[in-house]
């Protein structure tokens, strides 16, 4: 695999959300652990689910990348660089250099204007809030360990909230491809649920209180690990 040349020592894990097209039988067959959903839970539930296995085996670094071919392991040093400089969370972006792939005019309209927010709300320039090609410390997982956590759409909101928290947040240019498999989870009616669902919560950040239940988790994860 790209990601095992860049980064030899990686260990290696795969989320299986459900998928009936044997990802998780050619995933170990490259050496990595795979976590398997019994069915499909969305995007950010896989990307928890990714989460509390780190923090349970207490990583205190980890990259996450989607599974569609966009992202470019090439990029991985450069994050892992950032983390090292002192960042808690590397946004990797497709827009900091001149080689983003094709996309839709309303993806790119709303990737400016969820960009613009996060950007207003952090003080961190971010050119791509809907960016899943991220790095992040022991420091940012823990924020991102607990029950308020979204389980569709996890993107400008969490940026905020994770700034909020007091993580040091940074974006870097990284190299994007296009899709080489899968369809995007920003396809025509679900982006219009999409723009609702991030306008919604973003409006109830101010007021937004966390999960009477995260100091039960905390301890979970802490009897568990």
């Amino acid at each position: 695999m790209r990601i095992q040349r860049e980064i030899p020592a990686a260990d290696l894990l795969v989320i299986d959300d459900g998928s009936r097209d044997g990802t998780a039988q050619v995933a170990r067959r490259f050496g990595a652990e795979v976590v398997q959903h019994s069915f499909n839970l969305g995007y950010g539930a896989a990307l928890q689910t990714g989460y509390l296995y780190a923090r349970r085996r207490r990583y205190e670094r980890i990259v996450q990348m989607d599974a569609d071919g966009q992202h470019d392991s090439a990029s991985l040093p450069d994050l892992l660089s950032a983390l090292d400089s002192g960042a808690d969370l590397v946004v990797g972006s497709r827009y900091r250099q001149n080689n983003a792939p094709q996309t839709t005019f309303a993806r790119r309209l709303g990737t400016r204007i969820f960009s613009w927010i996060v950007t207003k709300w952090t003080g961190v320039q971010i050119t791509d809030a809907t960016s899943g090609f991220q790095a992040m410390s022991g420091k940012a997982l823990d924020e991102l360990v607990h029950d308020n956590f979204p389980e569709d759409y996890p993107d400008a909101d969490v940026l905020i909230t994770l700034a909020r928290a007091g993580i040091q947040i940074v974006e870097i240019p990284v190299r994007m491809h296009e899709r080489s498999g899968g369809t995007s989870m920003h396809r025509s009616g679900r982006a219009a649920y999409y723009a609702y669902k991030m306008f919604l919560t973003l409006s109830l950040l101010p007021i937004r209180r966390r999960s009477p239940f995260r100091a039960g988790r905390k301890v979970s994860l802490a009897k568990t690990s």
